[in-house]
């Protein structure tokens, strides 16, 4: 089932459904000989280890091989739910960063307008610099690599979309700067949910792509600054103001 893309356009019973939508039905398809090749396993194993050692052991050992499939399946599964539900990731990053970042001394702004340039998922700051962190999601068989440098999904360069997310962080860099009148630098990333990445985290147009933990974990081992608990509040203090939510300032908000 898995060998193959499932966006089969000549397939009747798929014409008209969303990519997710044909996925789930696919998945839900596959579910008897998802349990056959599970019992199928777990059978082969239990009589070779009987065979080899005794009875009670082959038991043990066809119980943890239908116990690992069933782990495989729910990761390979979950690791599309947001894609699934046709989201971008934004708020399961959001979760990790609450239990991570911000409890190491981190302030995490959420959904900032960068004037000009969109929404900012995320805006981090912390001792080791600021981040601008964005999101996307791709379907399961999509090719995430890079290449000369450059992002390429499924073969195809992705200007479009390193260069507005280099811009955003730019223009979110200025307006900070601005409010704190001192040089803020921000450096995009950009956490992926989904596609199949052969190794993480890689750099590609100058920007960070990898899943979001291990996103996470790049940024606390990469610093691209210093500073101090006082200088990360008032980096931050800048950022709200020169950042507003949902396009209002700070004072046209009061």
């Amino acid at each position: 089932m898995f060998g193959s893309s499932i966006y089969l356009r000549d397939r009747a019973a798929f014409t008209g459904g969303s990519p997710q939508a044909v996925y789930e039905e696919l998945w839900q398809r596959g579910r008897k000989g998802r349990l056959r090749t599970r019992a199928f396993l777990a059978t082969a194993t239990v009589i070779l280890c009987a065979l080899l050692v005794n009875a009670v052991f082959g038991i043990l050992m066809g119980i943890l091989v239908a116990a690992a499939d069933v782990f495989v399946h729910w990761r390979v599964y979950h690791s599309t739910r947001v894609w699934r539900l046709g989201l971008r990731g934004e708020q399961r990053t959001d979760r990790l960063l609450r239990h991570t970042l911000e409890r190491r001394g981190h302030r995490v702004l959420h959904a900032r307008t960068v004037p000009g340039h969109g929404t900012a998922d995320e805006i981090v700051v912390g001792p080791g610099g600021v981040w601008l962190v964005h999101n996307e999601a791709w379907p399961p068989d999509a090719e995430i690599s890079h290449h000369g440098g450059k992002l390429f999904i499924d073969g195809r360069t992705q200007s479009k979309l390193v260069g507005a997310l280099t811009a955003r962080a730019e223009a979110a860099a200025l307006a900070i700067s601005g409010v704190a009148e001192v040089p803020v630098r921000v450096t995009p990333v950009l956490a992926v949910h989904g596609g199949q990445l052969v190794r993480t985290p890689f750099a590609a147009d100058g920007i960070v792509f990898a899943p979001p933990l291990k996103l996470i974990r790049w940024m606390r081992r990469n610093p691209t600054a210093e500073l101090s608990p006082d200088e990360v509040e008032a980096v931050t203090r800048a950022a709200v103001h020169a950042l507003p939510i949902g396009g209002r300032s700070l004072s046209a908000a009061a």
